[in-house]
């Protein structure tokens, strides 16, 4: 079942999300080469913390971290530690918020100084996707036409779309229904209506679509090393159009 939030509670899902915002923004000032992804972690948690949100990563499901940090080949889940970036790295930072009991989730991926121009396409495609499915949260329209506007841009850029991870639901849980995925055929599943929210999280490698769990039993990685990136925002469908609740 797909929840309809009112208007009051999609205010309660914008203080949150803004919360994430400014998190996100806070550490992309803070990326650069020499930086520890643990430092990363703890701006993130102590700057979320002061604005009276609680990290929703951490301990969900037993994640360690506040944050999620995937560098390269990492798509997703990865958990900060000691590792060093360095020049020429890309970053996918993906945080939650959760704010009175109502939730933001946002992701970005930014280049540590100066990338290659595969790297720097990667990115700048994975974020097209993610505006071109916002774009399609309308009233009246179907779930999977989000779902087939992202593919198209990623495929059209001979990228690839991610399969075994995909967006969701999001509110007073992190983790709603419906599954929102980032590949799928235009007019069908369910009618979108005002008052949905979803967290539409396009996650994109530049080689094939196929992904494997590491040891650890959250970092996921491209399958054959290719670089991936990963661009998120929570937004509302409403009568006047998409709403992004993780805007700054």
């Amino acid at each position: 079942m797909i929840v309809q939030k009112s208007y009051q509670e999609l205010q309660m899902m914008r203080k949150a999300g803004r919360i994430a915002a400014q998190a996100m923004r806070a550490l992309r000032m803070a990326i650069k080469a020499g930086v520890t992804t643990e430092e990363l972690n703890n701006i993130a948690e102590s700057f979320i913390l002061e604005k009276g949100g609680r990290p929703a990563f951490k301990g969900y499901r037993g994640f360690p971290a506040s944050i999620c940090i995937s560098v390269n080949d990492e798509v997703v889940h990865g958990i900060p530690g000691k590792r060093v970036l360095k020049e020429g790295d890309i970053v996918g930072i993906d945080l939650g918020v959760e704010y009175e009991g109502y939730y933001g989730d946002i992701a970005a991926t930014f280049p540590v100084g100066k990338v290659d121009a595969e790297a720097k396409r990667l990115i700048e495609v994975t974020k097209e996707a993610l505006e071109v499915g916002i774009s399609q949260c309308r009233v009246g329209n179907h779930l999977f036409d989000i779902s087939a506007a992202i593919q198209e841009v990623v495929e059209k850029n001979g990228f690839s779309v991610v399969r075994q991870f995909v967006g969701h639901g999001i509110g007073k849980s992190l983790h709603e229904d419906p599954q929102v995925p980032n590949y799928g055929e235009k007019g069908k599943g369910p009618l979108l209506e005002s008052g949905m929210t979803f967290a539409l999280e396009p996650m994109v490698n530049a080689g094939g679509w196929e992904v494997e769990v590491l040891s650890d039993g959250w970092t996921v990685v491209t399958a054959d090393g290719s670089l991936s990136a990963h661009f998120e925002h929570t937004v509302a469908v409403t009568d006047k159009g998409p709403w992004i609740l993780t805007s700054c």
